[in-house]
C-alpha cells in the first residue's frame, strides 16, 4: 500500500519516538513538508498525577519549537491546546482513539483548512492512535514512578536498574526535617486531621526544596530526607539548600498563622543541613525492594536534627556546610552526636527563632 510520507511514519516509526514533544514535532514537520497549510500543532495527553491532570505540547511551524503546558486536577477543565491554536487562526481538532478525550491532536492552518485538507488532519489523526497510545502508556507509568518514587529513583528505574544491590554515590548538601510531637498529634485527632496537617507540612517543605533544584528521596514518616546535588561547585548546592530550608520556615510560619485562626495546634518543626557523600542504593528483599539513602552523611543530618530541641533551634548546619558557604551563620560550638565518633560544629541561621517548650 502506498502511504503518503507521513501516515507510513506514523505506522512504521513514529512509536519509537522518545517522547510526546519530538513525535509532535516531527510529525508537524512532515505533514508540513506534505503540503498542509500549518502554523501550529498541539497534542494533549491526559496522565494519572495528584497535582497534574492534563500535559499539553505546543509546536511552532515558523521555527520547530516545543513547548509544554500543564493543565492541574485541581482546577478548571483547560483546552491550552484548542486556546493555542486560536491564536494562528483555523483549528482542526481529534480525539485520537477511543480515549474519551484522553489524547486530543490538534493543527492550525496558515489559512482555513479546505474539506480535503481536513479529511486528511483526520486521517493522520486514525493513524496517530497507535503510536501516541505508545506514548501515552509511558507517561502514564514515567508519571506515576515520579509521583511515588521520586524522580531520581522513577529515572533509574526505568532505566532498568531494578538489581538488589545496585547503587550510585551522590555529593550533595543534605537536608533533613522532622516534625515536633507528631505522636501526640497523631494520639490526640483523627486520622484525617492527622493525614491534612502532615500533606500541608509536606507541601510546604517539599515545595521550597524542589523551588530551589533540591530533590525529595524519601518520606520517612513525618520526616523529610532531600538532597541538593553537587554539581560544579560545593557552594551552589549549599547555598540552594540554606535557600530551600530559609522559604520553607516561611512557608510553615505563614501556615502557623493560618492554623491559629482555625484554633489548630502549631506545626513545630526540626531541620539539619550538612555536606557529604551518600549512597543511594536498592535494597530489600528478593521481591521487595526500595530506593534508600545510607552512609556516614545521612546519619551524621539525622543525629545533627536531634539537636533542634535541646538547643532551641528550628535549624541547625553542620560544619561541613558551613565552610562552604559564604551566607552569615551563628556559631553554637562543637557538639556530640549519638553514633557519631567526632564531634560536630553546628551553626544555624541569623534570627532563627528559638524552640520553647517541650512541643516544638
Amino acid at each position: 500500500m502506498d502511504l503518503p510520507a507521513p501516515l507510513a511514519w506514523l505506522l512504521d516509526e513514529a512509536g519509537t519516538s522518545s517522547g510526546p514533544d519530538p513525535f509532535l514535532a516531527e510529525l508537524g514537520t512532515r505533514l508540513l513538508a506534505d503540503g498542509l497549510p500549518l502554523a501550529g500543532g498541539a497534542l494533549t495527553l491526559a496522565v494519572p498525577h495528584p497535582i497534574i491532570a492534563r500535559r499539553t505540547w505546543l509546536w511552532r511551524a515558523e521555527d520547530g519549537a516545543v513547548i509544554e503546558a500543564l493543565g492541574f486536577a485541581e482546577g478548571p477543565v483547560d483546552h491550552a491546546g484548542r486556546d493555542w491554536l486560536a491564536g494562528f487562526g483555523s483549528v482542526q481538532e481529534d480525539v485520537v482513539g477511543q480515549t474519551a478525550e484522553n489524547v486530543v491532536l490538534g493543527w492550525a492552518g496558515t489559512r482555513r483548512f479546505d474539506p480535503a485538507e481536513v479529511a486528511r488532519l483526520r486521517q493522520t489523526a486514525r493513524f496517530a492512535a497507535a503510536p501516541l497510545a505508545v506514548l501515552a502508556e509511558r507517561a502514564t507509568r514515567a508519571a506515576l514512578l515520579e509521583a511515588y518514587l521520586g524522580r531520581r529513583s522513577a529515572a533509574r528505574v526505568q532505566a532498568g536498574a531494578l538489581s538488589r544491590g545496585t547503587g550510585e554515590s551522590i555529593r550533595a548538601a543534605l537536608l533533613y526535617a522532622d516534625l515536633r510531637n507528631f505522636t501526640g498529634l497523631s494520639e490526640e485527632h483523627e486520622p484525617a486531621r492527622v493525614i491534612a496537617a502532615l500533606n500541608d507540612w509536606f507541601d510546604r517543605l517539599a515545595g521550597a526544596i524542589h523551588a530551589f533544584g533540591g530533590e525529595v528521596l524519601k518520606f520517612i514518616g513525618d520526616g523529610v530526607l532531600a538532597i541538593f546535588p553537587v554539581n560544579d561547585l560545593p557552594a551552589e548546592a549549599c547555598d540552594r539548600a540554606l535557600r530551600a530550608v530559609v522559604a520553607a520556615r516561611a512557608g510553615m510560619a505563614h501556615l502557623e498563622g493560618l492554623r491559629h485562626e482555625q484554633e489548630l495546634p502549631p506545626l513545630r518543626f526540626g531541620a539539619a543541613l550538612h555536606l557529604g557523600e551518600i549512597l543511594w542504593g536498592n535494597v530489600g528483599s528478593i521481591d521487595r525492594l526500595d530506593f534508600t539513602a545510607i552512609g556516614p552523611a545521612v546519619n551524621l543530618v539525622s543525629r545533627l536534627e536531634g539537636l533542634c530541641r535541646p538547643l532551641g533551634r528550628s535549624v541547625l548546619i553542620s560544619g561541613a556546610l558551613a565552610a562552604e558557604t559564604r551566607t552569615p551563620l551563628v556559631p553554637l560550638g562543637e557538639h556530640a552526636l549519638r553514633g557519631i565518633a567526632a564531634p560536630c560544629a553546628v551553626f544555624t541561621l541569623p534570627e532563627t527563632r528559638k524552640i520553647i517548650g517541650k512541643t516544638a
